[in-house]
């Protein structure tokens, strides 16, 4: 027959080791910490010089289109024809009239592109659209 202490057995119900459990944690942390701003920016572009600080305005309603040097129109951080762009935005501006496009254009991109998109929203009605530049250095 086996004795059993009780002191062991309580020792062993009461440490419960949670380290393991804290570097996942941090590891986790760091991970998100990183990769939260990549997801966030968008396409890299240099946008020509100029412009007035923005006013607040509630991020919700803001839509942004980004163009690249090439003419490739990126919405929602995927690249699409200038149709599609059309396409998602007329959708988004019947479910929100006061969104606001901010088309942000490459300072070496062609101006037709930029054309090309703000003729298309006048067409359809979306009035509400920002021409983005770099804010000026003071």
């Amino acid at each position: 027959m086996r004795r059993f202490s009780q002191r062991n057995s309580l020792v062993t119900l009461n440490e419960i080791n949670i380290t393991p459990l804290l570097d996942l944690a941090f590891v986790l942390l760091i991970i998100f910490v990183i990769t939260t701003p990549m997801l966030e920016q968008g396409l890299d572009l240099k946008l020509p010089d100029g412009g007035v600080k923005d006013r607040n305005t509630d991020r919700v309603v803001v839509k942004t289109v980004d163009i690249s040097m090439q003419g490739t129109y990126y919405y929602a951080h995927k690249p699409l024809s200038l149709e599609a762009v059309e396409k998602a935005l007329v959708e988004a501006h019947r479910q929100n009239t006061n969104m606001i496009v901010y088309i942000r254009g490459d300072e070496g991109s062609p101006l037709k592109h930029c054309i090309a998109l703000l003729n298309r929203l006048q067409e359809r009605g979306i009035k509400d659209y920002s021409l983005r530049t770099s804010t000026p250095k003071k």
